[in-house]
């Protein structure tokens, strides 16, 4: 079922204000709900300074990518990709030292109706329950985790079958993502997109930037049609 057409986007009572209503909310996770950059650069400079790589060109590219394809575009000719990438998710999983929650992305997550909200990440699962307890952030029941698709970020895969998962269209969903890579995904599966925090790189147009949650105000409500909306207030 489509939102109604007052639920587009539209300048609120408060100057400057946006609202942005859906039915489904899908977040990425490590920069967007999770702060966890100390830990990525860590593991990812210890891989760059091993193969004596530029860890700047890493970063800049491996945000919101599925690491076993950063580690196809820079190990060298030869490297085991498949060990290597196992390497690194085991270094990550006992490295949580720094990894905090975004601001008001607690309280974010916990006005949503459970039912309505997905985890889309390039993590594994093992790895996404283990940065999102460190955050202190409880995990949606609904998440589609690096392990369940095929084809990762910038593809559209995860955030279709999230939105598919919560039953609803994509255009009747809203997405929050840190990355060009995520952002590239959510636009790709015709959802609405929210850039989130400082490394979204260049934003297309009609792309609203949010630098975290900390003065998003989230209201849920039943419509004339009788389904649950929630209505984001920026």
């Amino acid at each position: 079922m489509n939102l109604p057409a007052d639920a587009a986007p539209t300048a609120s009572a408060a100057p400057g204000a946006t609202v942005l209503t859906a039915r489904a909310v899908l977040f990425d996770m490590d920069g967007t709900l999770v702060d966890s950059t100390a830990v990525v650069e860590q593991v990812w400079g210890e891989f760059a300074t091993r193969y004596g790589l530029d860890i700047a060109e890493i970063l800049r590219t491996s945000h919101g990518v599925q690491a076993g394809d950063t580690v196809r575009r820079f190990a060298p000719s030869g490297a085991d990709v498949v060990a290597l990438t196992a390497e690194l998710g085991a270094m990550e999983r006992v490295r949580t030292e720094g990894i905090v929650a975004l601001p008001g992305a607690a309280d974010v997550l916990g006005s949503l109706p459970a039912d309505a909200v997905a985890l889309v990440t390039s993590a594994d699962r093992v790895l996404a329950d283990i940065r999102m307890e460190a955050a202190g952030l409880a995990m949606p029941d609904t998440a589609v985790t690096g392990d369940l698709v095929t084809r990762g970020k910038p593809h559209p895969e995860g955030y279709l079958r999230a939105a598919a998962l919560l039953g609803v269209e994509p255009e009747d969903a809203l997405v929050f993502e840190d990355a060009p890579a995520g952002i590239a995904a959510g636009l790709a599966a015709g959802i609405r997109t929210v850039a989130v925090g400082p490394n979204t790189g260049e934003l297309p147009d009609g792309v609203l930037h949010i630098a975290d949650y900390s003065t998003v105000t989230v209201t849920t409500y039943v419509d004339n049609a009788g389904v649950t909306a929630i209505s984001f207030r920026f």
